[in-house]
């Protein structure tokens, strides 16, 4: 029986369902696992999805045709039953299960085992064939209590309040930021500024029902505001920008899974680094694999190599599989 997923030059393919999974090429039908940049690209003729993720789309890909699905509701597409279930990574976000003739795959997209308060826990699907993300697939990357990390930068704002400076949190617009203000929420009632990048997808969160702190944008402050003391929060793309000059004084912080790393923190010019990451850790990855109970194994996103062969070293089958699916954290 030939593989359920190929690669094809605009993406992953399959054959028996005729449709590709998140691709990166204009295609007739694609099923679409969350809606990062990465991962949902437009230009495609039909778009499957989950129901909880199709705001997110629905604004990123405007006009668009989608089909919306809620989690294990399978559906037909060609020869193959597809469903999809919660991946932990973002609102909506999914891993995709492939049945064809009693054979069946997983294509997890990008997904996470920690506890998130903004989106639905991993579900793990057993499967033949798991295809699985690797984007921190080092040893070194291991998760510290999110929550933990979330009075880290309480303490960071505080801290600056008392120095008569701004802290600056740069983080994802989408899934990351949402998280932040989510899990704050527990060590403070006080309201953060948000970029204004940022206000599109907070909306959206809260229209799901997800409860985060308050927040502000800093566009409808008043011009002469001093945001001395205050926590913002802002994209990456801000870090060196012109918007900076609006802070007087200012320390600026990052929150991803790279933080993990100190030189990453140093490279990027940071005064704080927070490790906060919507991907799975290398004992998540490597307890996840297990959990599947697949006897194949492919790993994509990132440098695979060492993913690969730890497990080969336990007697898994694993290889690599070449995609263009690229860094959100």
């Amino acid at each position: 029986m030939e593989d359920l997923v190929q690669l094809r030059p605009e993406g992953l393919y399959c054959p028996a369902g005729d449709f590709h999974i998140d691709p990166w090429q204009p295609v007739a039908r694609a099923v679409i696992t969350h809606g990062h940049g990465d991962h949902a690209k437009a230009g495609m003729g039909e778009y499957y999805t989950t129901r909880a993720g199709l705001p997110i789309l629905q604004w990123r890909l405007p006009h668009q045709v989608f089909h919306p699905y809620d989690y294990s509701e399978a559906f037909q597409l060609g020869h193959a039953l597809v469903s999809f279930h919660p991946a932990g990574h973002v609102l909506g976000s999914a891993q995709v299960r492939i049945e064809v003739d009693g054979v069946t795959w997983v294509v997890s997209g990008d997904y996470k085992r920690q506890a998130d308060p903004t989106c639905a826990p991993f579900e793990v699907v057993p499967c033949h064939t798991f295809i699985t993300e690797s984007t921190f697939g080092l040893p070194i990357y291991r998760w510290p209590d999110t929550s933990l990390v979330a009075r880290d930068i309480v303490q960071w704002r505080d801290h600056c309040a008392a120095r008569g400076q701004t802290a600056i949190l740069y983080c994802y617009a989408l899934g990351k930021a949402q998280r932040v203000l989510a899990e704050i929420m527990a060590h403070t009632d006080r309201a953060v500024l948000l970029h204004g990048a940022m206000a599109v997808g907070v909306d959206i969160y809260r229209r799901a029902g997800i409860p985060m702190i308050p927040t502000r944008l800093i566009s409808e402050m008043p011009a002469a505001s001093d945001f001395a003391g205050e926590l913002v929060i802002a994209p990456p793309s801000a870090a060196g920008s012109s918007w900076l000059r609006r802070f007087r004084n200012a320390q600026q912080g990052f929150a991803s899974g790279w933080m993990r790393v100190r030189g990453n923190r140093r490279r990027r010019n940071m005064d704080r680094g927070f490790v906060i990451s919507d991907h799975a850790d290398w004992p998540d990855l490597m307890s996840t694999i297990r959990q599947t109970g697949a006897s194949r194994i492919i790993v994509t996103h990132g440098d695979t190599r060492a993913l690969v062969r730890a497990l080969k070293d336990v007697g898994i089958a694993a290889e690599t599989l070449a995609t263009q699916f690229g860094e959100d954290d």
